[in-house]
């Protein structure tokens, strides 16, 4: 009796434990698929290889496939392999306290679920592995980088690596629109004045204002006041101590004229040009710290600069050789950034309107690429004696930019032909 009695006991808890069991496992297994989607967020190193779009991703990953992937239609997930492995590997260990049949079902229960959670659905969630982001952080090329820093011509954005500094009218603008013609140079349009103006913006405002560019290509800007201001050098130098700085000058008496010549186009109310040069004109007093004047003495403002970039990292244009002979100074600029003589002569037609070199028409534009009409205002009548006092002036700063530089401008030269009407 005592026999029959315990077997009937034993035949009723079977079906309890087996069902304890069962559920313990399932219950484990969840835990599991938890505590695994949390070990993955943490990125703990795993193999290297993974899996991308059912291919294999190396170094020799096409540009093509790149593309191709950037603009899909259908987003697609990355699926780790070895998160299936480890995941079934666990989970068959878990489900072992069962019988042999549930372990087995279990088992095929789990690879199934891991298998449609890491299928590339609109729905389900991306299986990222830790290989794919170390990946990530040191190349652009893959597809989340490029969602970040490209645009549809698939161009990085970079700081600059040449900066037009100055100097304010001195041919700053035609300057950097020829060199926009260049295949191997993009440049911001606006003067992005970060160094003077917006520096607490900090250098990824900066970056975003770049245009993209491609391997191979140079990213410019230009801000003509950065030559003129005290910090600007220092905090070029900190972004980067190995940029190439372009400096176009212009006969200082020239560029004053100029200069006030835009100003009074804006405010018809100014005194007159020789009014604000002088602080006493009987006496012959010049008044160096009008902005007209003090942009003009380049040997101060040189001095400056030097303490942080050497020579070799610095080319200065000519204003007056850049309108005389454009593609003479192009090329020097070419040369120097290290790029092939492609902006040449034929690029240029000498506009007697304006009076000065225009970009010739693009093949498929019907207008030509000249400057605005805020270029080649015609300068005022100024007196022949404030001309002839401000060369005397600027004589000795002028004779040390030039040995500071190398570089003789023959500013000089042009002492008594200043008093005719120019252009700007």
């Amino acid at each position: 009796m005592a026999f029959w009695s315990s077997t009937s006991v034993f035949t009723s808890k079977v079906p309890r434990k087996i069902l304890f069991m069962f559920t313990l496992s399932l219950s484990v297994t969840y835990l599991f698929y938890s505590l695994m989607s949390c070990y993955n967020s943490l990125q703990f190193p795993l193999q290297e290889n993974y899996v991308y779009q059912g291919r294999l991703v190396t170094e020799e990953t096409t540009f093509v496939t790149l593309r191709e992937k950037l603009y899909s239609t259908s987003p697609q997930g990355y699926l780790d392999e070895d998160l299936i492995e480890v995941t079934a590997a666990t989970a068959e260990q878990t489900v072992a306290i069962s019988t042999v049949k549930d372990n087995v079902e279990t088992e095929q229960r789990t690879l199934d679920w891991v298998r449609n959670q890491a299928a590339p659905t609109k729905t389900a969630a991306v299986y990222q592995s830790p290989a794919l982001e170390r990946e990530r952080q040191e190349i652009s090329t893959t597809d989340n980088e490029l969602r970040v820093n490209c645009t549809s011509d698939y161009g990085v954005k970079k700081l600059p690596q040449a900066i037009i500094i100055g100097v304010k009218k001195g041919g700053t603008r035609a300057l950097l629109e020829a060199l926009r013609v260049h295949p191997d140079i993009r440049a911001v349009g606006n003067e992005p004045h970060f160094f003077d103006r917006n520096y607490e913006k900090g250098l990824d405002w900066y970056r975003d204002l770049m245009p993209s560019t491609l391997e191979g290509q140079i990213t410019m800007e230009k801000t003509p006041s950065y030559f003129v201001t005290n910090h600007a050098p220092k905090r070029i130098h900190t972004m980067a101590r190995d940029i190439k700085l372009i400096i176009v000058v212009r006969n200082p008496v020239t560029r004053a004229i100029s200069d006030y010549t835009q100003t009074l186009s804006k405010k018809p109310e100014i005194p007159t040009f020789e009014v604000l040069a002088f602080k006493n004109r009987t006496l012959g007093l010049i008044d160096a710290s009008w902005s007209a004047l003090r942009i003009g003495i380049y040997a101060l403002h040189l001095e400056t600069w030097m303490q942080y970039f050497p020579l070799a990292q610095m080319h200065f244009v000519s204003g007056e050789r850049l309108i005389v002979d454009p593609a003479g100074e192009m090329g020097k600029v070419q040369d120097f950034l290290g790029l092939k003589r492609i902006v040449t002569d034929k690029h240029f037609y000498f506009n007697k309107t304006k009076g000065f070199p225009c970009l010739k028409k693009p093949e498929d534009s019907s207008t030509p690429r000249c400057l605005g009409k805020s270029k080649g205002r015609t300068h005022p009548k100024i007196d022949p004696d404030v001309i002839r006092r401000l060369h005397k002036f600027f004589k000795p700063f002028n004779m040390m930019f030039y040995q500071m530089t190398g570089q003789n401008f023959e500013w000089e030269l042009e002492e008594g032909s200043d008093s005719r009407v120019s252009q700007n």
